[in-house]
Order: C-alpha cells, then sequence, then structure tokens
C-alpha cells in the first residue's frame, strides 16, 4: 500500500519556504521524525513511503531544471517496490544534481562507498542524531546555493567549457552528463588548472571532511570523468596522473 503525505510548512515567517525537501522512509517512527525536524527549521517537507511512489514525484518535474520540486532529497536504502540505490541512479542517470542524503541501517564502508559512487551526497547510518542530521542537511543546501549561483562565470579549459549556473558542462562543443562529484571535480581542477591535488585534497574540497570511505573512490571517479572528457582516456590529455602526488589538469 502507498502513501504519500504532505505537511504543512513551519509558520516561522523568517525561514519558511527556504527549501523544499522530499523525505523517502518507509520506517513510520524515524519518517515522522525527520519530518518534525525538518518543519522546525522552516523547510517544505514532502514524504513518501516506498520507492515507486517516490518515482513518481520526481518524475513530476525536469531533473535539470530550476522547474525540479525538490531542492533536497533524504532516501532510505531499503525500500519497498523500488529500493533508494535504484531511485539514487536514475536520478544522476536524468543530470540531476539535487542533494542527496541517504539514511540507511546499512553501516560496513562498502554499503556507504555504493551509496556515494551511485550518486549520494552524504551518508548518515541508523540510529543517528537528529542535530546531526540536520546540520547535514543544511550544509548540503548550502553547498548547492553556492554552485548555482548566477554570479559564478562561466570556465574554460582547452574546448572544455563549464557553466556553474547552469550545473552544464560542454565538450567540443557538446553537451555531456556529468554527475554531482564529476562536475565539482571538474570545477576544482578548471578552477586551478595545473594545480596538483593530492586525493586527500580532492576528497576534502568534493567530499567533505566528513567522507568516511576509500580515497580510492577519487581514482574511480577520475575515470569516469576521463572517459566523458578524453578523446582517448587510455592516453588522458586534459586530467592528467602525477605519480606519486595526485592530479592535475593539463
Amino acid at each position: 500500500m502507498q502513501s504519500l503525505d504532505i505537511p504543512q510548512s513551519s509558520s516561522n515567517p523568517e525561514v519558511v519556504h527556504s527549501a523544499r525537501v522530499l523525505v523517502i522512509e518507509d520506517e513510520e517512527l524515524i519518517r515522522e521524525m525527520v519530518v518534525v525536524s525538518l518543519q522546525e527549521e522552516g523547510y517544505e517537507v514532502t514524504t513518501a513511503t516506498d520507492g515507486r511512489t517516490a518515482s513518481h514525484l520526481l518524475q513530476s518535474g525536469e531533473p535539470t531544471t530550476k522547474e525540479f520540486p525538490f531542492d533536497l532529497i533524504v532516501l532510505d536504502l531499503m525500500l519497498p517496490r523500488v529500493n533508494g540505490l535504484d531511485i539514487c541512479r536514475w536520478l544522476r542517470y536524468q543530470g540531476s544534481i539535487v542533494p542527496i542524503l541517504i539514511l540507511s541501517a546499512k553501516v560496513t564502508e562498502t554499503d556507504r562507498v555504493l551509496g556515494l559512487e551511485v550518486g549520494a551526497d552524504d551518508y548518515i547510518t541508523k540510529p543517528f542524531s537528529m542535530p546531526e542530521f540536520i546540520a547535514r542537511c543544511r550544509a548540503l543546501l548550502r553547498r548547492q546555493r553556492n554552485y548555482a549561483s548566477p554570479q559564478a562565470p562561466t570556465k574554460q579549459f582547452r574546448d572544455v567549457m563549464l557553466f556553474p549556473q547552469e550545473c552544464r558542462v560542454t565538450v567540443r562543443g557538446k553537451d555531456i552528463t556529468l554527475s554531482p562529484k564529476e562536475f565539482r571535480l571538474l570545477e576544482l581542477f578548471i578552477g586551478s588548472p595545473r594545480r596538483v591535488w593530492s586525493r586527500e585534497h580532492l576528497i576534502e574540497q568534493v567530499w567533505g571532511p566528513d567522507f568516511l570511505g576509500d580515497t580510492k573512490t577519487v581514482d574511480v571517479h577520475i575515470r569516469w570523468l576521463r572517459e566523458k572528457l578524453e578523446p582517448d582516456p587510455a592516453q588522458p590529455e586534459y586530467i592528467v596522473t602525477v605519480r606519486g602526488f595526485g592530479y592535475r589538469l593539463g
């Protein structure tokens, strides 16, 4: 059985309508606690209790435009009908950059790395601290606003064009689809061409200081980025490995 609740947002006039959050969680107690806490922050909250209902909600707006109905998605992994990983994969395949925060009872490092590598921006294991949860939501929303700043200028390196305000990239005149992590990596590289970035620095800048996974995830994302940018990914011309140190652009 499917259910969909659209609770009323907080009455605080200073913070109301500051963000629209979709909570996808089938455990009633956790869902209600999360909703109340988000509403107290002034966020508009929509809930879904299974993956299929969530999928219908997510398809109600174009994922890559400003008309997309949500600014943040809080996502459980073990959902009825459609699991959370598939929802996450679908959003990133569609080119959506909406922040995704996973809530999961899966606590192993492998589970966390998998969740982050399919496109999630953050991962919290159950049980969790509500103040920490709210702090992470704020951080994701703040980071997203910074990346979407209309004042951000277009950036270019050779025939790669990056449009921060549109979260769009073209290579040799053609649009390419990047995941949020790939986009942020490329933006970091283009912002400091020729600078050598260690894996640890890239983790800190792109994944954040709270990232708990293996630094090898950087190598995985670099490989994916090369496959989309390079004429020949086996002999990269854009993102170059500096052995013993890390990576640089050009």
